[in-house]
């Protein structure tokens, strides 16, 4: 989820869990709001529980549609044509390693910080039949040891947002990269420098940041184009997806005052203050935060 600022990561980082077999032991260092009960995601999300903006190809598109299209949006900017290695930082449910698994036979790797994640998108993988295909890691991108250029294409889906260290991502997503391999960041962005300085301190980034998830920085982009840019990325494209982010999480609003009761069962009040954090998340669009999809290339 990319709408307001999330976790900042830890050092700690665990072993690996192949698809098809629970993740292994241990407590995630990850923040409240993606250690939830999984049932509560599947309450408002679509049925894949992709957790960032879906992309509206037409006026009557359903939230179901919409995230399939923008799954499709992903692997074709990133240029797969199928049986790639991809690696998905802050993969969540896995929406993403499970789509370009399923869809183009790629060999995907996920990492999450979220203990609960992993069992959730194994299991998934098990049924989709292709365990063997996807692989996720607990921990965190900045410290998991991963090899060296042995992707063909990283993506991050509203995840930069929780990494203190900008520069640091960018460095190492391209180290992981092989030569010609895309990066694709998705991300809620204060829609300039001057917005950034006046609204990051107010009572509505506050409470998201404070309540909901515990950290978080939405840069301008940028920032983040800075970022890529000295890190040795060659920039293909921007899109402006910030219309499709608040449509979508209309439609989240909607599944949330639907299922408000289920929710509340699971965890009570939970309903109410995800109405409130997703509120806040769409006051600002257009305003003083945007959301962009920029992709990146390892030219050299």
């Amino acid at each position: 989820m990319t709408a307001a600022p999330s976790a900042a990561p830890a050092t700690r980082a665990a072993a690996p869990a192949r698809a098809g077999a629970a993740a292994g032991a241990g407590v995630a260092d990850t923040n409240q709001h993606y250690d939830l009960d999984p049932e509560i995601f599947g309450l408002f999300l679509d049925s894949r529980r992709k957790y960032s903006s879906g992309l509206y190809r037409t006026d009557d598109a359903t939230l179901e549609s919409a995230q399939l299209a923008k799954l499709r949006f992903v692997a074709e900017r990133l240029g797969l044509r199928g049986g790639e290695q991809t690696l998905d930082v802050g993969c969540g449910w896995g929406s993403v390693v499970l789509f370009l698994a399923a869809e183009l036979g790629c060999h995907a790797v996920g990492v999450s910080p979220a203990g609960r994640q992993h069992a959730y998108i194994a299991a998934r993988a098990a049924e989709l039949g292709v365990a063997e295909l996807v692989r996720t890691h607990q921990g965190h991108f900045e410290t998991l040891d991963l090899p060296p250029a042995s992707f063909d294409a990283v993506s991050l889906l509203g995840s930069i947002v929780h990494m203190p260290d900008l520069d640091l991502v960018f460095r190492r997503a391209r180290a992981l990269l092989r030569r010609g391999g895309r990066l694709y960041v998705s991300e809620s962005c204060f829609r300039n420098a001057a917005a950034h300085a006046e609204f990051d301190r107010r009572g509505g980034t506050e409470f998201v940041r404070n309540s909901i998830f515990g950290w978080g920085d939405m840069r301008p982009l940028s920032e983040l184009v800075r970022a890529a840019e000295d890190a040795g990325f060659s920039v293909r494209s921007v899109d402006d997806l910030t219309e499709d982010y608040r449509r979508t999480i209309e439609h989240w609003l909607g599944n949330v005052a639907a299922h408000a009761d289920q929710i509340d069962a699971i965890r009570p009040g939970t309903a109410q203050t995800l109405s409130h954090y997703l509120q806040v998340a769409n006051a600002g669009w257009g305003y003083t935060t945007k959301h962009y999809a920029l992709v990146c290339q390892k030219s050299r």
